[in-house]
Protein backbone atom coordinates (compact mmCIF):
# COMPACT_ATOMS: atom_id res chain seq x y z
CA UNK A 1 0.00 0.00 0.00
CA UNK A 2 1.53 3.27 -1.09
CA UNK A 3 2.41 6.22 1.45
CA UNK A 4 -0.74 8.52 1.30
CA UNK A 5 0.35 10.66 4.49
CA UNK A 6 3.23 13.83 4.37
CA UNK A 7 3.86 15.60 7.89
CA UNK A 8 5.38 18.82 7.65
CA UNK A 9 7.68 20.28 10.74
CA UNK A 10 6.46 23.95 11.05
CA UNK A 11 6.80 24.74 14.29
CA UNK A 12 10.49 26.16 14.32
CA UNK A 13 11.50 29.55 15.68
CA UNK A 14 14.09 30.20 12.58
CA UNK A 15 15.96 32.75 15.15
CA UNK A 16 19.36 32.68 12.52
CA UNK A 17 16.95 34.72 9.90
CA UNK A 18 16.81 37.58 12.66
CA UNK A 19 13.60 40.12 13.07
CA UNK A 20 11.71 38.12 9.70
CA UNK A 21 10.61 35.41 11.69
CA UNK A 22 9.68 37.64 15.32
CA UNK A 23 5.78 37.54 13.92
CA UNK A 24 5.86 35.02 11.13
CA UNK A 25 6.67 31.42 11.00
CA UNK A 26 9.67 30.58 9.23
CA UNK A 27 7.81 28.17 6.72
CA UNK A 28 5.18 31.30 6.03
CA UNK A 29 8.01 33.43 4.51
CA UNK A 30 6.94 34.42 0.92
CA UNK A 31 9.64 32.61 -1.57
CA UNK A 32 7.81 34.57 -4.78
CA UNK A 33 4.56 37.12 -4.62
CA UNK A 34 2.13 35.06 -4.58
CA UNK A 35 3.39 31.69 -2.80
CA UNK A 36 4.62 31.16 1.03
CA UNK A 37 7.39 28.02 1.47
CA UNK A 38 5.08 25.71 2.61
CA UNK A 39 2.52 26.12 -0.09
CA UNK A 40 5.12 24.96 -2.38
CA UNK A 41 6.07 22.21 0.02
CA UNK A 42 2.25 21.22 0.36
CA UNK A 43 2.42 21.41 -3.30
CA UNK A 44 5.21 19.07 -4.31
CA UNK A 45 3.70 16.49 -1.99
CA UNK A 46 0.13 16.64 -3.08
CA UNK A 47 1.38 16.33 -6.97
CA UNK A 48 3.33 12.61 -5.75
CA UNK A 49 0.19 11.72 -4.64
CA UNK A 50 0.10 12.22 -1.37
CA UNK A 51 -3.89 12.94 0.21
CA UNK A 52 -3.20 13.68 4.38
CA UNK A 53 -1.63 16.33 4.64
CA UNK A 54 -0.32 17.44 8.46
CA UNK A 55 1.10 20.80 9.80
CA UNK A 56 2.71 20.37 13.03
CA UNK A 57 2.75 23.82 14.29
CA UNK A 58 4.47 25.17 16.96
CA UNK A 59 5.88 28.73 17.12
CA UNK A 60 3.18 31.28 15.81
CA UNK A 61 0.94 27.94 15.59
CA UNK A 62 -2.73 30.22 15.69
CA UNK A 63 -1.28 31.84 12.34
CA UNK A 64 -0.64 28.67 10.66
CA UNK A 65 -3.74 26.96 11.75
CA UNK A 66 -6.10 30.22 10.77
CA UNK A 67 -4.16 29.87 7.06
CA UNK A 68 -4.43 26.21 6.67
CA UNK A 69 -6.45 23.73 8.85
CA UNK A 70 -9.03 22.07 7.10
CA UNK A 71 -8.13 23.57 3.35
CA UNK A 72 -8.68 21.27 0.57
CA UNK A 73 -5.09 21.67 -1.89
CA UNK A 74 -6.12 19.60 -4.97
CA UNK A 75 -7.28 16.19 -4.09
CA UNK A 76 -5.55 16.60 -0.57
CA UNK A 77 -6.91 17.47 2.38
CA UNK A 78 -4.53 19.61 5.44
CA UNK A 79 -4.77 19.25 9.38
CA UNK A 80 -2.99 21.26 11.72
CA UNK A 81 -1.32 20.07 14.67
CA UNK A 82 -0.34 22.96 17.33
CA UNK A 83 2.20 21.27 20.53
CA UNK A 84 0.83 23.36 23.68
CA UNK A 85 4.17 24.32 24.26
CA UNK A 86 7.68 24.02 22.66
CA UNK A 87 8.51 20.17 23.17
CA UNK A 88 11.30 20.02 19.94
CA UNK A 89 10.72 17.89 16.76
CA UNK A 90 10.22 14.70 18.01
CA UNK A 91 8.02 16.02 20.96
CA UNK A 92 6.31 17.75 17.92
CA UNK A 93 5.61 14.29 16.07
CA UNK A 94 4.87 13.00 19.37
CA UNK A 95 1.86 15.28 20.11
CA UNK A 96 0.38 14.17 16.88
CA UNK A 97 0.51 10.24 17.65
CA UNK A 98 -3.50 10.01 17.76
CA UNK A 99 -3.40 10.64 14.02
CA UNK A 100 -0.33 9.32 12.14
CA UNK A 101 0.29 6.40 9.77
CA UNK A 102 1.67 3.10 10.12
CA UNK A 103 4.13 4.56 7.66
CA UNK A 104 4.44 8.16 6.66
CA UNK A 105 6.55 10.79 4.97
CA UNK A 106 8.06 13.51 7.27
CA UNK A 107 9.79 16.55 5.89
CA UNK A 108 11.52 19.72 7.35
CA UNK A 109 9.15 22.72 6.63
CA UNK A 110 12.23 25.02 5.68
CA UNK A 111 14.39 23.27 2.99
CA UNK A 112 13.66 22.37 -0.41
CA UNK A 113 14.53 19.40 -1.70
CA UNK A 114 13.87 18.41 -5.11
CA UNK A 115 13.50 14.40 -5.45
CA UNK A 116 11.05 12.12 -6.25
CA UNK A 117 8.98 11.81 -3.13
CA UNK A 118 7.49 8.40 -4.41
CA UNK A 119 11.04 6.79 -5.11
CA UNK A 120 11.57 7.23 -1.27
CA UNK A 121 8.41 5.94 0.40
CA UNK A 122 8.72 2.90 -2.19
CA UNK A 123 8.67 -0.33 -0.36
CA UNK A 124 9.47 0.71 2.89
CA UNK A 125 11.79 -1.39 4.85
CA UNK A 126 10.99 -4.35 6.78
CA UNK A 127 13.66 -4.19 9.05
CA UNK A 128 14.28 -0.91 10.79
CA UNK A 129 12.01 2.28 11.44
CA UNK A 130 13.49 4.72 9.36
CA UNK A 131 14.72 5.98 5.92
CA UNK A 132 16.14 9.11 5.51
CA UNK A 133 16.93 10.90 1.98
CA UNK A 134 20.50 12.00 1.57
CA UNK A 135 22.18 14.46 -0.88
CA UNK A 136 25.74 14.57 -1.71
CA UNK A 137 27.47 17.99 -1.14
CA UNK A 138 30.79 19.15 -1.89
CA UNK A 139 31.30 20.90 1.34
CA UNK A 140 29.09 19.49 4.47
CA UNK A 141 30.40 21.65 7.21
CA UNK A 142 27.23 24.07 7.23
CA UNK A 143 24.77 20.84 8.13
CA UNK A 144 27.40 17.55 9.48
CA UNK A 145 27.57 14.73 7.41
CA UNK A 146 26.01 11.33 7.39
CA UNK A 147 27.89 7.55 7.03
CA UNK A 148 26.52 5.57 4.69
CA UNK A 149 27.07 1.34 4.51
CA UNK A 150 24.99 0.23 1.40
CA UNK A 151 21.95 0.92 2.44
CA UNK A 152 22.50 1.79 6.16
CA UNK A 153 23.33 4.87 7.75
CA UNK A 154 26.13 4.25 10.37
CA UNK A 155 27.62 7.26 11.77
CA UNK A 156 26.21 10.75 11.99
CA UNK A 157 28.78 13.83 12.76
CA UNK A 158 27.80 17.40 13.82
CA UNK A 159 28.32 20.48 12.20
CA UNK A 160 31.18 21.59 14.21
CA UNK A 161 33.24 18.19 13.94
CA UNK A 162 32.63 18.20 10.13
CA UNK A 163 34.21 21.76 9.89
CA UNK A 164 37.62 22.37 9.18
CA UNK A 165 40.27 24.21 7.16
CA UNK A 166 39.07 23.22 3.81
CA UNK A 167 35.46 21.57 2.35
CA UNK A 168 34.16 18.33 3.57
CA UNK A 169 32.73 16.65 0.35
CA UNK A 170 29.94 14.08 1.59
CA UNK A 171 26.41 13.50 2.45
CA UNK A 172 24.16 15.61 4.16
CA UNK A 173 20.40 14.63 5.56
CA UNK A 174 18.19 16.26 3.17
CA UNK A 175 14.72 16.56 5.21
CA UNK A 176 12.90 13.83 4.14
CA UNK A 177 12.14 11.05 5.83
CA UNK A 178 10.03 7.63 5.97
CA UNK A 179 9.18 6.83 9.10
CA UNK A 180 7.32 3.89 10.57
CA UNK A 181 4.71 5.24 13.20
CA UNK A 182 6.50 2.84 16.09
CA UNK A 183 9.39 5.34 15.95
CA UNK A 184 7.02 7.25 18.38
CA UNK A 185 7.95 4.29 21.24
CA UNK A 186 11.60 6.46 21.03
CA UNK A 187 10.59 9.53 21.92
CA UNK A 188 9.87 10.06 25.74
CA UNK A 189 9.59 13.64 25.89
CA UNK A 190 10.63 16.74 24.38
CA UNK A 191 13.95 16.41 21.89
CA UNK A 192 14.86 16.67 18.70
CA UNK A 193 14.39 13.67 15.92
CA UNK A 194 17.92 14.86 14.02
CA UNK A 195 19.97 15.20 17.59
CA UNK A 196 18.26 12.87 19.58
CA UNK A 197 16.51 9.60 18.17
CA UNK A 198 18.20 9.10 15.00
CA UNK A 199 21.51 8.78 16.51
CA UNK A 200 20.12 6.46 19.24
CA UNK A 201 18.56 4.11 16.20
CA UNK A 202 21.68 4.25 13.86
CA UNK A 203 23.31 2.48 16.54
CA UNK A 204 20.94 0.08 16.71
CA UNK A 205 21.04 -0.47 12.76
CA UNK A 206 17.67 1.07 12.40
CA UNK A 207 17.85 3.81 9.85
CA UNK A 208 18.31 3.24 6.00
CA UNK A 209 19.61 6.09 3.77
CA UNK A 210 18.91 6.54 -0.13
CA UNK A 211 21.33 8.97 -1.89
CA UNK A 212 19.24 11.50 -4.43
CA UNK A 213 21.11 14.68 -6.79
CA UNK A 214 18.29 17.23 -6.62
CA UNK A 215 18.42 20.71 -6.30
CA UNK A 216 19.03 21.23 -2.60
CA UNK A 217 18.46 24.58 -0.28
CA UNK A 218 17.20 25.71 3.29
CA UNK A 219 15.85 29.00 3.87
CA UNK A 220 17.63 29.18 7.97
CA UNK A 221 19.99 32.13 7.33
CA UNK A 222 19.40 35.19 5.44
CA UNK A 223 21.01 34.67 2.44
CA UNK A 224 19.63 31.29 1.53
CA UNK A 225 16.20 32.77 1.71
CA UNK A 226 17.29 35.26 -0.31
CA UNK A 227 18.84 33.01 -2.65
CA UNK A 228 15.75 30.69 -2.55
CA UNK A 229 13.56 33.84 -3.40
CA UNK A 230 16.23 34.23 -6.62
CA UNK A 231 16.46 30.84 -7.47
CA UNK A 232 13.02 28.89 -6.40
CA UNK A 233 10.67 30.53 -8.53
CA UNK A 234 12.67 29.48 -11.99
CA UNK A 235 13.17 25.82 -10.75
CA UNK A 236 9.23 25.73 -10.12
CA UNK A 237 8.03 25.61 -13.72
CA UNK A 238 8.94 22.24 -15.32
CA UNK A 239 8.21 20.90 -18.77
CA UNK A 240 5.19 18.85 -19.08
CA UNK A 241 4.61 15.37 -20.52
CA UNK A 242 0.78 14.84 -21.61
CA UNK A 243 -0.32 11.31 -22.31
CA UNK A 244 -3.66 10.23 -24.36
CA UNK A 245 -4.94 7.16 -21.92
CA UNK A 246 -6.40 4.44 -23.72
CA UNK A 247 -3.91 3.06 -26.42
CA UNK A 248 -1.30 4.95 -24.87
CA UNK A 249 -0.91 3.85 -21.39
CA UNK A 250 -3.47 1.32 -21.05
CA UNK A 251 -4.76 -1.43 -23.11
CA UNK A 252 -7.91 0.38 -25.04
CA UNK A 253 -10.39 -2.57 -24.44
CA UNK A 254 -13.00 -0.58 -25.57
CA UNK A 255 -15.03 2.15 -23.35
CA UNK A 256 -12.59 0.60 -20.89
CA UNK A 257 -13.39 2.00 -17.40
CA UNK A 258 -13.53 -0.52 -14.66
CA UNK A 259 -10.75 -0.98 -12.31
CA UNK A 260 -10.19 -4.45 -13.38
CA UNK A 261 -9.92 -4.18 -16.89
CA UNK A 262 -6.59 -2.05 -16.24
CA UNK A 263 -4.05 -3.46 -18.26
CA UNK A 264 -0.85 -1.43 -19.32
CA UNK A 265 0.63 -0.91 -22.53
CA UNK A 266 4.08 -2.39 -22.61
CA UNK A 267 7.07 -0.02 -20.77
CA UNK A 268 3.65 2.11 -20.25
CA UNK A 269 4.75 2.33 -16.48
CA UNK A 270 8.53 2.79 -16.59
CA UNK A 271 7.65 5.59 -18.74
CA UNK A 272 5.73 7.42 -16.03
CA UNK A 273 9.05 6.69 -13.54
CA UNK A 274 11.28 7.91 -16.72
CA UNK A 275 9.27 11.08 -16.64
CA UNK A 276 9.25 11.56 -12.94
CA UNK A 277 12.45 11.17 -12.61
CA UNK A 278 13.81 13.71 -15.23
CA UNK A 279 11.79 15.95 -13.46
CA UNK A 280 8.51 16.40 -15.64
CA UNK A 281 4.93 16.89 -14.56
CA UNK A 282 3.13 14.33 -16.23
CA UNK A 283 -0.37 14.73 -17.25
CA UNK A 284 -3.21 12.38 -18.46
CA UNK A 285 -5.57 13.81 -21.13
CA UNK A 286 -8.61 11.45 -22.51
CA UNK A 287 -11.71 11.81 -24.18
CA UNK A 288 -13.95 9.82 -22.60
CA UNK A 289 -17.40 9.46 -24.49
CA UNK A 290 -18.70 6.47 -22.98
CA UNK A 291 -19.63 8.88 -20.32
CA UNK A 292 -21.50 10.88 -22.59
CA UNK A 293 -23.33 7.54 -24.34
CA UNK A 294 -24.49 6.23 -20.67
CA UNK A 295 -22.19 3.11 -20.63
CA UNK A 296 -20.62 4.30 -17.57
CA UNK A 297 -20.09 7.51 -15.01
CA UNK A 298 -17.48 10.07 -14.05
CA UNK A 299 -17.08 8.50 -10.64
CA UNK A 300 -15.83 5.39 -12.65
CA UNK A 301 -13.53 7.06 -14.29
CA UNK A 302 -12.38 8.75 -11.40
CA UNK A 303 -11.99 5.15 -9.79
CA UNK A 304 -10.06 3.65 -12.96
CA UNK A 305 -7.82 6.75 -12.94
CA UNK A 306 -6.83 5.71 -9.04
CA UNK A 307 -6.10 2.46 -9.81
CA UNK A 308 -3.73 3.86 -12.11
CA UNK A 309 -2.51 6.17 -9.77
CA UNK A 310 -1.94 3.14 -6.96
CA UNK A 311 -0.33 0.78 -9.48
CA UNK A 312 1.98 3.28 -10.09
CA UNK A 313 2.46 4.32 -6.66
CA UNK A 314 3.61 0.53 -6.27
CA UNK A 315 6.51 1.38 -8.20
CA UNK A 316 7.41 5.15 -7.51
CA UNK A 317 6.00 6.49 -10.21
CA UNK A 318 2.85 8.99 -10.45
CA UNK A 319 0.72 11.42 -12.43
CA UNK A 320 0.43 14.29 -11.37
CA UNK A 321 -3.01 15.39 -12.80
CA UNK A 322 -5.72 13.92 -14.67
CA UNK A 323 -7.81 15.31 -17.13
CA UNK A 324 -11.15 14.11 -19.02
CA UNK A 325 -13.43 15.10 -21.46
CA UNK A 326 -17.15 13.56 -21.04
CA UNK A 327 -18.43 15.43 -23.56
CA UNK A 328 -19.42 14.55 -27.77
CA UNK A 329 -21.45 15.43 -30.09
CA UNK A 330 -24.06 12.81 -29.95
CA UNK A 331 -23.94 12.10 -26.59
CA UNK A 332 -27.61 9.90 -25.70
CA UNK A 333 -27.22 12.09 -21.75
CA UNK A 334 -28.28 15.26 -22.84
CA UNK A 335 -26.02 17.15 -20.54
CA UNK A 336 -22.80 16.14 -22.15
CA UNK A 337 -24.37 16.66 -25.65
CA UNK A 338 -22.41 19.80 -27.04
CA UNK A 339 -21.32 19.99 -30.85
CA UNK A 340 -17.67 20.28 -29.91
CA UNK A 341 -16.64 21.05 -26.48
CA UNK A 342 -13.88 23.11 -25.89
CA UNK A 343 -11.96 19.81 -24.05
CA UNK A 344 -13.00 17.83 -26.48
CA UNK A 345 -9.71 16.32 -28.72
CA UNK A 346 -9.13 17.92 -31.37
CA UNK A 347 -9.98 20.84 -29.24
CA UNK A 348 -6.71 22.10 -26.77
CA UNK A 349 -9.30 22.58 -23.83
CA UNK A 350 -7.39 20.16 -21.64
CA UNK A 351 -3.89 21.13 -22.74
CA UNK A 352 -4.60 24.77 -21.88
CA UNK A 353 -6.39 24.05 -18.74
CA UNK A 354 -3.42 22.42 -17.67
CA UNK A 355 -1.61 25.04 -18.39
CA UNK A 356 -3.69 27.55 -16.61
CA UNK A 357 -3.11 25.19 -13.21
CA UNK A 358 0.22 24.34 -13.14
CA UNK A 359 3.51 25.99 -14.07
CA UNK A 360 4.22 24.76 -17.20
CA UNK A 361 7.44 25.63 -18.77
CA UNK A 362 6.29 25.19 -22.65
CA UNK A 363 10.07 24.63 -23.50
CA UNK A 364 10.66 20.82 -23.11
CA UNK A 365 7.14 19.69 -23.17
CA UNK A 366 5.61 17.54 -25.48
CA UNK A 367 1.97 15.21 -25.93
CA UNK A 368 1.59 11.83 -27.17
CA UNK A 369 -0.90 9.93 -28.28
CA UNK A 370 -2.28 7.54 -30.57
CA UNK A 371 -4.93 9.49 -32.61
CA UNK A 372 -4.65 12.09 -34.99
CA UNK A 373 -7.12 14.44 -32.97
CA UNK A 374 -4.73 14.00 -30.22
CA UNK A 375 -1.81 15.60 -32.53
CA UNK A 376 -4.34 18.26 -33.51
CA UNK A 377 -4.81 19.27 -29.61
CA UNK A 378 -1.62 19.69 -29.17
CA UNK A 379 -0.99 21.74 -32.64
CA UNK A 380 -3.67 23.77 -31.06
CA UNK A 381 -2.16 24.21 -28.01
CA UNK A 382 1.69 25.22 -29.39
CA UNK A 383 2.82 21.70 -28.16
CA UNK A 384 5.30 19.32 -30.11
CA UNK A 385 3.69 15.75 -30.52
CA UNK A 386 4.70 12.55 -30.95
CA UNK A 387 2.11 9.36 -32.93
CA UNK A 388 2.41 6.56 -30.61
CA UNK A 389 2.66 3.20 -32.66
CA UNK A 390 1.33 1.13 -29.57
CA UNK A 391 4.74 -0.64 -29.42
CA UNK A 392 6.72 0.20 -25.99
CA UNK A 393 5.68 3.38 -24.70
CA UNK A 394 9.34 3.89 -22.64
CA UNK A 395 11.02 3.65 -25.79
CA UNK A 396 8.89 6.11 -27.16
CA UNK A 397 9.52 8.26 -24.25
CA UNK A 398 13.21 8.21 -24.13
CA UNK A 399 12.79 9.09 -27.97
CA UNK A 400 10.76 11.86 -27.29
CA UNK A 401 13.18 13.10 -24.47
CA UNK A 402 16.13 13.37 -26.68
CA UNK A 403 14.33 15.27 -29.21
CA UNK A 404 13.79 17.93 -26.29
CA UNK A 405 17.02 17.90 -24.56
CA UNK A 406 20.61 18.65 -25.69
CA UNK A 407 23.65 16.75 -26.13
CA UNK A 408 26.05 17.44 -23.04
CA UNK A 409 27.30 20.77 -23.46
CA UNK A 410 24.98 22.19 -26.10
CA UNK A 411 24.55 25.65 -25.80
CA UNK A 412 20.86 25.87 -26.72
CA UNK A 413 18.57 23.45 -24.45
CA UNK A 414 15.65 22.55 -26.36
CA UNK A 415 14.32 22.89 -29.85
CA UNK A 416 11.08 24.50 -30.52
CA UNK A 417 9.73 21.45 -32.50
CA UNK A 418 10.22 17.66 -32.40
CA UNK A 419 11.51 16.41 -35.82
CA UNK A 420 11.72 12.47 -35.90
CA UNK A 421 10.13 10.29 -38.55
CA UNK A 422 8.27 8.47 -35.69
CA UNK A 423 6.71 12.34 -35.15
CA UNK A 424 4.08 14.80 -36.32
CA UNK A 425 4.83 18.16 -36.06
CA UNK A 426 4.25 20.10 -33.11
Amino acid sequence: MAVRQAVFLVGGKGTRLGTVTAATPKPLLPITPDMLLIDLLIEEAVRHGFTDIVLLAGHLGDSVERLYHGRRIREATVRVIREPEPAGTGGALRHAAGILDPWFLLANGDSWFDINLRALTLAPPRAGLARIALRPMADTARYGSVELHGRRITAFTEKKAAAGSGPVPGLINGGLYLLRRAILDRIAGPCSIEQDVFPALVRQGAVEGRVFDGYFLDIGLPETLAQARRELPMRLARPAAFLDRDGVLNIDHGYTHRPEQLRWMEGAREAVLALNEAGYLVFVVTNQAGVAHGFYHEADVHAFHARMQAELADMGAHIDAFYHCPFHPDATIRRYRHPSHPDRKPNPGMLLKAQREWRIRDRGSFLIGDRESDIEAANRAGIPAMLFDGTNLLATVRQALAAVRPAPGAPTPIPISIETPAMQAG
